[in-house]
């Protein structure tokens, strides 16, 4: 029998952006600098989580690196990567508040693109300028970070090329006693962001890294994507568990740094029902998704499960 399907948290940064004051989207380190700035905003934000029925909260560290922080917040180099030490303690305090000490805590490790804030983890026009050992250099701080803070479940996220996602895993093995998921960045539905085939890649990071990987998919992009997605890799390897938490429907533009009006009009909630039918095993979403949007995905989830059991 298939376990129950996890819920996800949601967009860290729309959530955040009501409980704030400020813009979020432009700055160098997006929603990472208010790991510094406003503390209090960063556990609130992961309390609405909680209370929406989130099962897996995520650490806003996305775009947190220790270069980052000392080049545009100003902290020293002996202090650079306490904020992501701190985003774990946030997530606990959070928990603590709502007395959910079974949430999970989810370490959250962005690409390269998003460090480069030029929308490149959209594109992932650099995975040829890389070598493996160059991508696990400058991973391996955030990481070493979070897993000697106590996260054991670490998300690859928005990954855009299967050379970054290889390279991960790589650097996973490091840490045998920590687990993964690996969720790409698609241009469609049927390839990544770099262009490689989206179930190909999948398939392939599965075979080499599933001893430590609870599940492969996809997050921040179009929802109407996910099925055709989720069925090619089922269609090459029906083992792979399958994790899902797109955008909301509506597209980042690179230029302008804004979200404008994709042609998709339907909400994640929408599909939740044929994916679970399909049998996923994670569920969420991503940016433009509030505790509220989670919440109505957590409802289609209560509900499949009071059916299924009948």
């Amino acid at each position: 029998m298939m376990a129950d399907p996890i819920l996800i948290d949601g967009g860290f940064s729309t959530e955040l952006s009501q409980h704030i004051n400020e813009r979020i989207d432009g700055h160098p380190l997006w929603t990472a600098r208010f790991l510094i700035t406003n503390k209090e905003a960063c556990i609130k934000t992961h309390r609405e989580f909680i209370k929406a029925g989130a099962k897996i909260i995520r650490t806003n560290t996305y775009q947190a690196s220790a270069d980052g922080f000392i080049k545009h917040m100003g902290v020293p180099l002996s202090e650079a990567v306490k904020p992501i030490v701190d985003s774990v303690a946030f997530c606990r305090k959070a928990m603590e508040l709502e007395n959910r000490p079974d949430v999970i805590i989810g370490g959250s490790i962005g690409p390269i693109g998003a460090w480069r804030g030029d929308g490149s983890e959209y594109s992932g026009k650099y995975w040829n300028d890389l070598t493996s050992q160059e991508y696990m250099c400058l991973h391996r701080h955030r990481v070493e970070a979070l897993v000697n803070s106590g996260v054991r479940l670490l998300c690859f996220e928005t990954i855009p090329c299967s050379s970054e996602a290889l390279a991960l895993l790589d650097l996973l093995k490091q840490y045998p006693n920590v687990q993964a998921w690996l969720s790409f960045s698609c241009r469609n539905d049927h390839q990544i962001s770099n262009g490689e085939i989206f179930a190909e890649v999948a398939a392939q990071c599965w075979k080499k890294g599933k001893d430590q990987l609870v599940a492969i998919g996809v997050n921040c992009m179009d929802p109407y994507w996910v099925s055709t997605l989720f069925k090619d890799l089922i269609n090459l390897d029906s083992t792979v568990p399958f994790v899902a938490y797109p955008n909301s429907g509506e597209r980042y533009d690179t230029v302008i740094k804004e979200w404008v009006q994709g042609e998709n009009k339907k909400v994640i909630a929408d599909y939740v029902q044929e994916w679970l039918e399909m049998g996923i095993a994670y569920v969420g979403g991503c940016c433009r998704n509030s505790s509220k949007e989670i919440k109505d995905i957590g409802a289609v989830l209560n509900k499949w499960k009071k059916v299924d059991r009948i």
